[in-house]
């Protein structure tokens, strides 16, 4: 039998942490290895446990969830991070997902989405709904340049790039993408590993929502 998905809570709140850790301990796949109350307590919590996953509240006093998801995204070897907030479409949750956060969660999503997800995103896909990357999308349009930068950077792949990065912007799988171009799932792998240096974005999530921002996905 696999180990358990190893998961830390961060939340400045004890009752959503207690929630949290109730929901995820009624899983016998999931263990929840630790809770924080700040981005500072979290990061010393993944360097000690290891986790596979850490769901991150963003605003928070002190070291808040933005900072504590770049700490740790630079950190060896470091785990999904996935965004918590109570709103949609949140410029806090856009930044995360640039400092390299695996997605984002409302916290109204049901007990049983939450326990799916987080084995999505210990497995190391997208926890970010095509629905949610078009509100995300559409909270950065003030930025400027942002499309323009997009689409420069978008110019410099190849045409079979530009179909694995749709297919990103989708929120699809490997092995989506590899089903739909006719591609072996290493092939298509080694297609994201290689846009991700061109394209200069730190995971799929940011690759997926520059899709986006390049027009790629019609919505």
């Amino acid at each position: 039998m696999s180990e358990p998905v190893r998961v830390v809570v961060v939340d400045d709140e004890p009752m959503v942490c207690a929630h949290l850790r109730t929901i995820l301990g009624s899983a016998p796949d999931i263990e929840v290895v630790d809770d924080a109350q700040d981005g500072a307590a979290a990061v010393e919590s993944v360097v000690r446990h290891r986790p596979r996953v850490v769901l991150m509240d963003l605003r928070m006093p002190g070291v808040d969830g933005l900072t504590a998801t770049e700490r740790i995204s630079r950190l060896p070897d470091p785990p999904a991070v996935v965004a918590l907030t109570t709103f949609d479409a949140d410029q806090y949750v856009l930044r995360a997902l640039r400092a390299g956060a695996s997605g984002f969660l409302v916290k109204s999503t049901p007990p049983e989405d939450l326990l799916g997800l987080v084995r999505v995103a210990a497995d190391g896909h997208t926890v970010l709904s095509p629905q949610a990357a078009q509100r995300l999308v559409a909270a950065s349009s003030g930025e400027q340049g942002a499309r323009q930068r997009a689409l420069r950077l978008v110019r410099e792949l190849t045409e079979r790039e530009v179909e694995v990065l749709t297919g990103l912007g989708e929120g699809l799988s490997n092995a989506q993408i590899g089903q739909r171009l006719h591609l072996s799932e290493a092939t298509v792998k080694g297609y994201v590993s290689r846009m991700l240096v061109k394209l200069d974005c730190g995971n799929r999530v940011q690759a997926g929502l520059l899709a986006y921002e390049a027009g790629l996905i019609v919505r």
